[in-house]
């Protein structure tokens, strides 16, 4: 799929969780929602930092461009490495280490042991680079129109306020981990949810997602999961554009409608 159909599809997911969690008893304070919501529809784009004309890969100037090579050459090496004989030739890494499961984990669980151990200038980190990203793709209009500055600014102010909000007591910091010292623990959940959520999407389209991996299938390490072929469709396609995306939007309303209590 595209930036702004992940992003939208990110932000859902986590209405959707909020939803689930307050039907289990761990109802999300407002600004947990929101910041989530917001987080994973910036993490939603994360994944694709593996490929040069992605939104992430320009969305913070040379330093992203250059991290794209690296995160490219490292999954292209993971790739060869660990591929078996059913797994076709590659030149690049698209679509292959930062597209798994154990990819999203990583980075989840390394953004919650940054907060925790890192303080506020880390969860500032955090916060920055996500609602720059959210305003990529759920702005993406907007975006593409203004400097970069100007949407970094953006980014910094939201980021900013949030962080400001969440350590108001009761408020979210220690929001489902509650002991001391676990402050924002919570925030590597959004990170691996928009990741997932992004190979979701990627798996149906038509080349499909290798999410499973390293678990082999067949004679396949990277086996590009999705649904059966004709039910595929191309990224940028109307079904993605006119079906998805409203879907997108009115799953969302409906969960944070549920998450906040309202019905």
């Amino acid at each position: 799929m595209m930036g702004p159909a992940h992003s939208l599809s990110g932000a859902a997911a986590w209405l959707g969780a909020g939803a689930a969690a307050a039907a289990a008893g761990h109802a999300m304070p407002w600004p947990v929602l929101l910041a989530g919501a917001l987080i994973t529809a910036g993490a939603a784009l994360a994944p694709d930092l593996d490929h040069k004309s992605a939104t992430i890969s320009r969305a913070f100037g040379p330093f992203s461009r250059w991290l794209c090579g690296v995160v490219d050459a490292i999954s292209y090496a993971t790739y060869k490495a660990t591929k078996m004989r059913g797994d076709p030739r590659r030149t690049g890494g698209h679509r292959t280490l930062t597209h798994t499961w154990v990819w999203a984990v990583l980075i989840g669980a390394g953004a919650s042991g940054a907060a925790v151990k890192g303080g506020r200038w880390a969860v500032l980190a955090i916060l920055f680079v996500h609602m720059v990203l959210a305003v990529e793709g759920l702005l993406w209009r907007a975006a593409r129109v203004s400097s970069d500055v100007l949407v970094w600014l953006l980014g910094a102010t939201s980021a900013w306020m949030l962080a400001g909000i969440l350590d108001q007591p009761g408020n979210g910091s220690l929001w489902l981990f509650t002991e001391p010292g676990q402050e924002y623990a919570w925030l590597g959940l959004p990170i691996v949810l928009g990741a997932l959520v992004h190979d979701v999407g990627d798996a149906l389209t038509v080349s499909g997602c290798p999410v499973l991996w390293p678990i082999p299938i067949g004679h396949k390490r990277w086996y590009p999961i999705g649904p059966p072929k004709f039910m595929r469709f191309r990224a940028g396609s109307w079904v993605e554009l006119k079906v998805l995306m409203p879907v997108f939007m009115l799953l969302g309303g409906v969960g944070a409608i549920a998450a906040l209590n309202f019905i």
